[in-house]
């Protein structure tokens, strides 16, 4: 597939997942980070920061994560939901598989499986930067923060169709 395609089809799909996402109660801000943040030409795959209230029910997120994977999967890329909690520290990716519980999956490397539903704690495996948390290189909602030079895709794909009256420099 052509790298163009492939990064505009992944912008497509952030797109979508940031629009359905931004009206679950409980996400608090949403923010691309990883190689599609960047001008690299051929992402490996579309990673999302989302900030999450203490108490909010992760299913309805998880399921989103799940079609972004799925809409990623199907041009072999993959995608990650990673999460952070009120405080800003990070707490882990949503869970990917479609049933959450304990002891379901001897393959779940959560480090507390279905403490709290579909959040995968693999703690041990990923690990994001307390500063990436602080100042990711693009927020996209609720309002528009540009911490780096984006790609023009990425204004073109995220930025003007989510916030198309943002004061986002051209």
């Amino acid at each position: 597939m052509e790298r163009k395609a492939v990064r505009s089809q992944l912008l497509a799909a952030v797109d979508e997942f940031v629009r359905s996402a931004s009206k679950l109660c409980g996400v608090t801000r949403i923010a691309l980070i990883g190689s599609l943040a960047t001008s690299k030409a051929n992402p490996k795959d579309a990673d999302l920061l989302v900030n999450v209230a203490d108490e909010m029910d992760l299913s309805p997120l998880a399921k989103l994560g799940r079609r972004l994977k799925g809409t990623a999967q199907q041009i072999n890329r993959g995608a990650d939901i990673f999460l952070a909690n009120s405080k800003g520290e990070y707490i882990g990716r949503t869970c990917h598989w479609k049933e959450c519980r304990p002891g379901i999956r001897l393959s779940c490397r959560a480090r507390h499986c279905g403490l709290r539903h579909y959040l995968y704690d693999d703690l041990d495996v990923v690990c994001l930067r307390s500063e990436l948390i602080a100042e990711p290189p693009l927020e996209l909602w609720p309002q528009v923060i540009e911490r780096a030079a984006l790609p023009p895709d990425v204004r073109k794909f995220l930025v003007s169709p989510l916030h198309p009256a943002s004061n986002a420099p051209e």
